[in-house]
């Protein structure tokens, strides 16, 4: 798959310029061959600090050409996190697409890293007739990514070659190549929904990628024109990003749009309606994966009925659900959860991690006989189909009742003048643990507030009720489109509740919150 000729063509809308597969190969080529006068090696990680521009992805064929291992960072890190993030990697060298800073760059040296410069070529020009790629070995490392542990302990997720293309292929059978003619990317490529399967999967399937810069609030206003004006037929991105666009972005017009995926967490039915709307009746699929498995590894079909939750079936890989409380059992050693009966994910895929970079530990923990412990929890129904609950760690024990937040945040989310929302679990002070949500409103008065709070009250369990309420500006997310509840909740306890007499609706005579 790598220089062989059979890339797609490359348009940055914003700045105007495209390249061709052909140009985007010999932009490769001079590119390794500069880089192999630099002295990157077979087996050598090479932090890559840009992404979702032309250069990018003919740096990262430059450097898989040479056999390294391309490790895409957050270009937004801080001097301390990429300093962290070198600490645990050892890259050899740490790619940029302009001279760093002169303190990072000294920093990243006296930590034996070789800092380089993207290197320029004129477009249209060709590889030296001397310079060959090396022989790809399947079992290489390709791609670290990091999931969690800049200011921390890093925990780097690496795939090979031949997970990558496991992944690939199960995308070629199950998504097929029509539908992502012309792709729109605008998830961040640092990570693995954004590059492998966003990115990677249509352009070095020969198709057309088109990119972005991910969640620029200027690039969203204008979405339905930027589909319209590239005949965009394919389009991926997250909940956190469709919050805003359902609210800004004119629809397209032109009804190019074959296809559209949520994924890194499931649109809620009404989003989900919401969102087919606005793309002209394209059918809309929720998709799950995570970076351990190259991303996505199951999804919805086209003619799915929006549900909260459901995520589909298994796309190359197998999927089981195993009962009870602990999460460590993988299947076959614990008890396999009944139809739509709630309990741990596990998965098996080809396209499974090699593991986290160097970290054993971690690895054996989470990789058990084959099948990966997932973190997340959910339910197969009778024909397979899983529907996803929330991470485990999420969970929340209500008086030894188990709250899902993700149900807590669908509920409010309905509520026609709620624009986000955001459930936690908090200490009540005795020990015990109890729910409380943060929620973005478009109006914030009295009426507004008993409003929500009746609707929650219709449609949540009575132990599902929060009983703290906050009203903030905006709900922060990682460059994922994911939200930290830990630090919604962190936040939130420097806040003052909304006083529960404005909640209640005495005349419901109904005090089920507690």
């Amino acid at each position: 798959m790598i220089l062989r000729g059979d890339v797609g063509d490359l348009v940055e809308p914003l700045s105007g310029r495209a390249w061709t597969g052909a140009v985007a190969l010999g932009e490769a080529g001079l590119r390794a061959q500069r880089y192999d006068e630099c002295g990157v090696a077979p087996g050598d990680l090479v932090f890559v600090h840009f992404g979702n521009s032309l250069e990018f992805f003919a740096d990262l064929l430059a450097l898989w050409g040479l056999g390294a291992c391309a490790v895409p960072v957050d270009p937004r890190l801080t001097r301390f996190e990429i300093e962290t993030l070198a600490r645990a990697a050892a890259p050899r060298f740490s790619l940029w697409s302009a001279t760093p800073a002169n303190e990072l760059a000294s920093g990243l040296r006296s930590l034996g890293v070789t800092v380089l410069e993207s290197a320029a070529a004129e477009a249209g020009a060709a590889a030296s007739s001397s310079w060959r790629p090396r022989s790809l070995a399947l079992d290489a490392d390709a791609l670290v990514l990091f999931t969690s542990g800049s200011t921390g302990e890093p925990k780097g997720v690496v795939h090979t070659h031949r997970s990558l293309l496991a992944r690939w292929s199960s995308l070629r059978a199950h998504v097929g190549l029509e539908s992502v003619a012309h792709t729109l990317c605008l998830l961040p490529t640092h990570f693995g929904h954004g590059l492998i399967c966003n990115a990677l999967y249509p352009w070095l399937s020969g198709q057309r990628l088109i990119l972005l810069p991910p969640f620029r609030s200027e690039v969203i206003l204008r979405l339905g024109v930027l589909v319209d004006e590239h005949g965009v037929t394919f389009m991926s991105s997250v909940p956190a990003l469709w919050r805003v666009a359902l609210r800004t972005a004119r629809p397209p017009r032109a009804r190019t749009l074959r296809r559209v995926f949520c994924g890194s967490a499931p649109l809620s039915a009404p989003m989900w309606r919401d969102v087919s709307a606005w793309a002209g009746g394209a059918p809309v699929s929720n998709v799950y994966g995570i970076t351990e498995t190259a991303s996505w590894l199951a999804g919805t079909d086209p003619g799915a009925a929006p549900e909260d939750g459901l995520v589909g079936s298994p796309w190359g890989a197998t999927i089981a659900v195993v009962g009870g409380m602990d999460g460590g059992t993988p299947p076959g050693a614990g008890p396999p959860a009944e139809p739509d009966e709630s309990g741990h994910i596990w998965v098996k895929t080809p396209a499974l991690m090699r593991g986290y970079l160097g970290r054993d530990d971690l690895t054996a923990a989470a990789v058990r006989g084959g099948w990966l412990a997932t973190g997340d929890t959910g339910c197969l129904d009778a024909r397979g189909a899983l529907r996803l609950r929330g991470r485990v760690r999420e969970e929340i024990n209500r008086g030894g009742l188990k709250v899902y937040p993700g149900d807590v945040d669908a509920v409010v989310e309905r509520f026609a003048g709620a624009h986000d929302a955001c459930a936690f679990g908090y200490d009540d002070g005795l020990g015990q643990e109890e729910v409380g949500v943060a929620v973005v409103l478009e109006t914030t008065g009295a009426e507004a507030l008993r409003g929500l709070y009746r609707w929650a009250r219709r449609h949540l369990a009575a132990h599902q009720m929060p009983r703290r309420w906050y009203v903030v500006d905006e709900i922060p997310r990682t460059s994922r489109g994911k939200v930290n509840r830990a630090q919604v909740a962190a936040r939130c306890a420097g806040l003052s509740p909304v006083d529960l007499r404005i909640l209640r609706d005495d005349r419901a005579g109904d005090d089920r919150d507690g």
